[in-house]
């Protein structure tokens, strides 16, 4: 992560060098600076962390199913155009604080600088195929940093489960038992208030319908996914390909529609890699 950071800064300082020392030159130097940036990124691999989705998708269980209707076809009309009919938090979606958090930034209002961040990669998917209730701890996140330095102020931090393998089967998402309760891993409060209060994360993600583990989830218990939001903080749900990338190293972009007010919007999420 670090040298292809330090790529893109020194890129676009000389630009700014550029700027500083000789302003006559300041239009051909700093569109100069922003190519070397994207040259760099470009030379790298990209990772579309995102579901295709489509009616009858996982979501979660309150919401009503998707529906898709053609208005026009190339054979009456010469062109395609179809009517998307959604809730907000649909397929692979962001989660804006207003989601849950009464007067907190809906997603139009969230700052582009926030859609293009460090990626940090969890991977507990050895622990969730052994458990499937189980929930990221403190000691995952400090191995994380005894292999790889402290979580980088700013990133988002994704908890890799392979839970999205089971997509786009909602039964299997759920995986519930014979009393209707779901088993499905999430995240902790301690967790979440190291990345966010201590390493001052900007975003988290996973690949489950929620931030609380299924038991909690079942129960209408939404405490942490509450928490966080009300934090000012924006999440990504239902992330898929997470194991094709590695857990330093990388960035993400994550992209989405401008609703305004809405509480949330399927986005697409991609990792440039190393």
């Amino acid at each position: 992560m670090r040298t292809l950071l330090y790529a893109i800064i020194i890129a676009l300082c000389g630009a700014t060098a550029g700027f500083a020392l000789s302003p006559s030159r300041a239009p051909a130097q700093a569109p100069s600076g922003l190519m070397d940036a994207y040259r760099t990124i470009h030379a790298h691999r990209f990772v579309d962390l995102t579901h295709t989705f489509a009616p009858g998708i996982a979501h979660w269980p309150g919401f009503p199913n998707e529906t898709v209707r053609t208005l026009y076809t190339y054979k009456t009309s010469g062109f395609l155009a179809q009517l998307f009919c959604h809730v907000g938090q649909w397929g692979t979606h962001i989660d804006a604080p207003a989601h849950f958090a009464p007067g907190q930034a809906t997603v139009d209002q969230i700052d582009p600088k926030q859609m293009l961040l460090p990626l940090v990669v969890i991977d507990v998917h050895d622990k969730v195929a052994r458990n499937p209730d189980y929930t990221l701890s403190l000691a995952d996140v400090h191995a994380w940093e005894t292999r790889n330095g402290p979580i980088p102020q700013g990133a988002f931090v994704a908890m890799r489960t392979d839970w999205s393998k089971r997509w786009p089967s909602q039964a299997a998402m759920e995986n519930k038992d014979a009393k209707g309760v779901a088993h499905y891993p999430g995240w902790s409060m301690p967790v979440l208030r190291y990345l966010y209060l201590e390493r001052h994360a900007v975003a988290t993600g996973h690949e489950t319908t929620d931030t609380d583990p299924g038991i909690a989830a079942s129960h209408g218990d939404y405490s942490l996914e509450s928490w966080l939001l009300h934090q000012g903080h924006y999440q990504i749900e239902m992330l898929a390909n997470l194991d094709k990338v590695p857990e330093s190293g990388s960035l993400v972009i994550v992209s989405f529609a401008k609703p305004r007010g809405g509480s949330g919007f399927p986005a697409r999420v991609v990792a440039i890699v190393p």
